[in-house]
């Protein structure tokens, strides 16, 4: 859409609906972003278990201040990157039964168009053992970056029949041929990821020779680095790799590290690995890897303790990333000035009622109990606004009387409410009061105090809800930037942009703008909008931060 489109802003009286009650559900994912130093022990229910990093999204530096920890008072919630610890790869992600927890927030991986900011992807190929995650852990460490994904080729093993099963059981089969793995499955998911979109990975279990029946959810990022002994060996995933790097360790090297692992971590025994060995790996490296070789614009002699070649890695792949980098709140508030408000925008009509709801919850000195008072009775109006915007149907009811009446019904009975927390989390109540039986999503993004950028958090949302209708809510929105992170998050859920409702108690014109701008088919609904925003990203003139104000937390500066 371009931004000198226009159309007459609709206005909508409101008027009272029922309330309802509604459920929780547990069909859920769920995704947590902490700090890794924090005590989490008050924190999150259940046992929680370390996992490897591979495959898994890999935040390469820590939060300082983790979005769980709280004292006796609701605190606010930032962060700030830390400029000198690495997080430990092996340390980088927790699970919970369904929940996913990752060390850091995840920055914004799109621009100020909220489209996707494509990420650089590095390939990483070598024989088996030669050191192809090593080398893959020391450019995350040196890299510095704020995100990146790691994907094994080891996940797409195919699932084994009976007959291959048992020649796996005696070293018969060979995991090292082409044939051994899932090519179509590896290049759906390698090109998701390449798209931003979230993917489930399968887990390959080498004890069993079998897939486990979770997989790992993961996304895309700013570096994505894919490593496997056949990396090379498709054409179309090399296409969809900017850098292509070959790991050459010597042979005897290799075996003793194999035999090393596949004794100690496989459960196998000396005999069969050798026999493995000889028979396979060795004529599968001669056959399918070793040529591949000619493909690789980097190799790297001696795998992780080649320093120099890691240095000149990670000194082009910086170089790469800086031709692509934004800083897109910063954009955001410097754009879209004196345009005429989009087609997109629904405002509730400014009655005198709506005029003296803003009075109470604007005055600086209403109290905190009439503030959450007021701003309920203007949520409760903007959700029943929202509602107004999905598809209905005629339908025809018989009244108590025996008379037919002409009505409507929402043509979609599956409708979810997601929040954008902490402040969106004050519109859930309206939504439940309105709507039977909905669901509830929850997405954190708090605002790094270093970069000044939206960073994603925590997510937990239906696993199937790109089958939904969304309200999506939020109580204030300045730049757009926080509003943008949480569409795109619904976009990489594969929810379509057209079944998407922004709804908010107020706006800055410029964050509908930029959301409108990035998202054209997103309906945007509000009950009023504030011309500016001042340098600290408040809407101005405002109702100061709404966060604090209704839960009861000091700001930590003037407005």
């Amino acid at each position: 859409m371009s931004v000198t489109q226009t159309k007459q802003i609709k206005f909508y009286n409101p008027s009272s609906s029922a309330s309802s009650d509604s459920d929780d559900r547990s069909d859920v994912t769920e995704q947590l972003y902490v700090d890794p130093y924090a005590d989490l022990g008050n924190g999150l229910p259940g046992d929680l278990n370390c996992c490897p990093a591979s495959p898994t999204t890999v935040p390469a530096k820590a939060s300082l201040e983790s979005p769980l920890k709280r004292s006796g008072r609701r605190q606010r919630t930032t962060s700030i990157g830390n400029q000198t610890t690495t997080a430990n790869p092996s340390e980088c992600i927790i699970r919970a039964n369904n929940r996913t927890i990752y060390t850091a927030g995840r920055p914004p991986w799109y621009n100020c168009a909220g489209q996707q900011v494509e990420p650089f992807v590095i390939g990483i190929c070598g024989g088996s053992a030669s050191g192809k995650t090593t080398v893959a852990e020391k450019i995350i460490e040196s890299l510095d970056v704020p995100w990146v994904t790691l994907l094994s080729m080891d996940c797409f093993y195919k699932i084994l029949n009976e007959k291959q099963h048992e020649q796996a059981l005696i070293n018969e089969y060979n995991f090292d041929h082409p044939d051994a793995f899932d090519i179509e499955l590896l290049l759906d998911v390698l090109t998701k990821l390449k798209e931003g979109r979230k993917v489930e990975v399968p887990v390959y279990n080498f004890v069993t020779h079998g897939r486990e029946s979770q997989t790992k959810t993961m996304y895309g990022a700013n570096v994505i680095i894919f490593e496997g002994i056949l990396t090379f060996h498709s054409p179309e995933v090399l296409e969809l790799l900017d850098m292509k790097i070959f790991v050459d360790t010597d042979p005897d090297i290799r075996l003793a590290r194999r035999l090393r692992r596949d004794i100690s971590q496989r459960g196998r025994d000396l005999k069969g690995v050798l026999k493995q060995y000889l028979n396979m790996v060795k004529p599968s490296y001669c056959n399918y890897i070793a040529p591949t070789m000619a493909h690789a614009d980097i190799i790297v002699p001696r795998g992780g303790d080649n320093k120099v070649a890691i240095h000149l890695i990670v000194q082009h792949v910086h170089t790469q990333l800086q031709l692509r980098g934004f800083k897109l709140r910063e954009t955001l508030a410097n754009s879209y000035k004196d345009q005429p408000m989009p087609h997109s925008l629904h405002l509730l009509h400014p009655t005198p009622q709506i005029k003296g709801l803003h009075t109470f919850i604007r005055c600086r000195n209403t109290s905190r109990d009439e503030f959450i008072f007021y701003s309920k009775r203007l949520i409760r109006l903007v959700i029943e606004y929202a509602l107004s915007l999905f598809p209905f149907k005629k339908t025809t009811v018989e009244t108590p009387q025996g008379v037919l009446y002409e009505g409507k019904r929402m043509e979609s009975r599956k409708i979810c409410g997601v929040s954008i927390l902490r402040a969106g989390e004050t519109m859930e109540q309206a939504v439940c009061d309105v709507c039977k039986d909905i669901r509830i999503g929850k997405i954190l993004i708090q605002t790094n105090l270093k970069t000044g950028e939206p960073e994603l958090y925590y997510l937990r949302l239906p696993k199937d809800i790109k089958d939904y209708k969304v309200i999506l809510m939020d109580a204030t929105v300045a730049t757009g930037a926080a509003a943008m992170m949480a569409i795109r998050v619904l976009l990489d859920h594969d929810v379509p942009e057209e079944n998407i409702i922004l709804a908010s108690l107020l706006m800055a014109e410029i964050g509908v703008h930029s959301i409108a701008y990035a998202f054209s088919k997103v309906k945007i609904v509000t009950s009023a909008l504030d011309p500016e925003i001042n340098s600290k990203f408040y809407v101005i003139p405002g109702i100061g931060n709404f966060g604090d104000r209704y839960f009861g937390t000091e700001p930590s500066d003037e407005y």
